[in-house]
């Protein structure tokens, strides 16, 4: 179900989504598990601040100033110094020493204490001691612990109490914060694990698909991962087997074809040369040259690339090496690129056919040819520019349909049966890439041919 909304709306939550959420389905779903996990320790160490803790730390700090209270009180009834220290260190784990409040003036803070730590003891102290002076301050400088120091100024008495911090400040929300953390940073590394194994086993099988749309059978791709992405994997394998053995089929029986129709046409031919000079014996030759060119070029188109394995291949290399066989003849070709080494994974036979045809079109209706590869990210582009009559724009897709040809095209001198541009295509998109038709620079025909890295 998808919320329809205003169409400016629409436009600005689809520009955002795509600029803020990640593309691939690895971080997309490391997503989906992240932020609950976040949200949940937050709201777990929420929970904990407002309950567990804060009413542990108010009642530990009502239990230290009701102590004090009551070790003040004893101090009032007369008890002896050494008796009221020793009940204060065995009963409450208190040291405390008397002064008399003329040996100072007001009572001051001796080290700094930490605000979330003292917090709950404040609000105890000034309930307690509403009329009289205090101070509260934290000993850092003990290796092992680190002591609560407290005074209190009442009725010209100065009490100093100093007891461990732990009396009022407890550390289990540190624990229960580490524990937490360690084991959602556990959880999360369990799940980028197993994530990363079904992720992979999609990228492979994309990758292995890939290269099968580019003629490269990868025959050690083997399914893993979850039940469907298998699933996916065994049923992309046998629709590959599928594949093969239908193009086997294919190849084959128009073998058998070649075959069939090559021995009557050379019968033909045959008996044509043995008859008498006439008019009609040379169009009876011209019309069996002209079948037997049209059967090559269909049997050439359906075979394809045949068997031939893909290689790494440069194509500034091949580029100029097609270039230099054309350069000999009288056609004014450039060849611009720059010097470097652009490989790219193909059949190097195929390819060069493929742009051979192209080049070849372009010297056979222009006298002028300018050729370009250009590296543009991941990709390459062969361009091929001539100043002949060009293609109309309207007949730039039905040219690379089989057996399509031009009216200007149909006579001997050009040639042609209408399958160069068809055998083209099918090649580079084989290869993943895709060729297509422009207005040229030089005032022809441009021809793009965009490949994979």
């Amino acid at each position: 179900m998808h919320l329809r909304l205003p169409q400016k709306l629409e436009d600005k939550v689809t520009f955002w989504r795509r600029r803020l959420l990640p593309r691939t389905l690895f971080f997309r779903t490391m997503l989906l598990i992240f932020i609950p996990l976040i949200v949940v320790q937050i709201v777990s160490v929420v929970v904990f601040f407002d309950g567990s803790w804060s009413r542990m730390g108010r009642r530990l700090s009502e239990n230290l100033v009701d102590e004090m209270n009551m070790i003040i009180a004893l101090k009032e009834d007369g008890m002896p110094l050494e008796k009221i220290q020793d009940l204060a260190q065995k009963g409450f784990q208190i040291r405390v020493h008397f002064y008399d409040a003329a040996q100072g003036n007001d009572v001051k803070h001796r080290f700094a204490a930490n605000p979330m730590v003292i917090a709950y003891l404040k609000e105890a102290m000034e309930h307690a001691f509403t009329e009289d002076k205090w101070s509260i301050s934290v000993d850092e400088s003990q290796d092992n612990n680190s002591d609560l120091i407290i005074f209190v100024e009442k009725e010209n008495v100065i009490y100093e109490f100093v007891c461990a911090k732990k009396k009022i400040f407890s550390t289990s929300i540190f624990m229960f914060v580490v524990w937490m953390v360690a084991t959602s940073i556990l959880l999360f590394l369990v799940s980028v694990m197993f994530l990363r194994i079904q992720v992979r086993a999609i990228a492979d099988l994309a990758r292995t698909a890939e290269n099968f749309g580019k003629g490269i059978d990868d025959d050690g791709f083997k399914p893993y991962g979850s039940s469907e992405v298998r699933k996916a994997g065994y049923a992309f394998i046998k629709m590959k087997e599928r594949i093969w053995r239908q193009i086997m089929e294919r190849t084959q029986m128009l073998a058998g074809i070649s075959h069939d129709l090559r021995t009557p046409l050379t019968r033909m031919k045959l008996a044509t040369t043995m008859m008498e000079n006439s008019p009609d014996k040379k169009d009876f030759l011209a019309d069996i040259d002209e079948m037997e060119k049209m059967l090559n070029g269909y049997l050439a188109f359906v075979r394809g690339e045949g068997d031939e394995t893909a290689v790494l291949v440069d194509l500034n290399k091949l580029v100029g090496e097609i270039v230099g066989r054309f350069a000999s003849q009288r056609i004014k070709i450039k060849y611009f690129s720059k010097d470097e080494t652009i490989e790219i994974c193909a059949k190097e036979q195929a390819l060069r056919r493929a742009i051979t045809n192209i080049v070849a079109n372009a010297g056979r209706y222009g006298k002028k040819i300018e050729v370009r590869v250009e590296k543009i990210g991941r990709k390459v582009r062969v361009i091929v520019d001539d100043n002949g009559p060009g293609i109309p724009k309207d007949k730039r897709e039905a040219v690379f349909r089989a057996f399509y040809r031009l009216d200007n095209s149909r006579n001997k001198e050009t040639g042609g049966i209408g399958l160069g541009l068809a055998i083209t295509k099918d090649i580079i998109t084989a290869h993943g890439g895709h060729i297509q038709l422009e207005d040229g620079s030089l005032g022809g025909l441009r021809v793009i041919i965009e490949l994979p890295l």
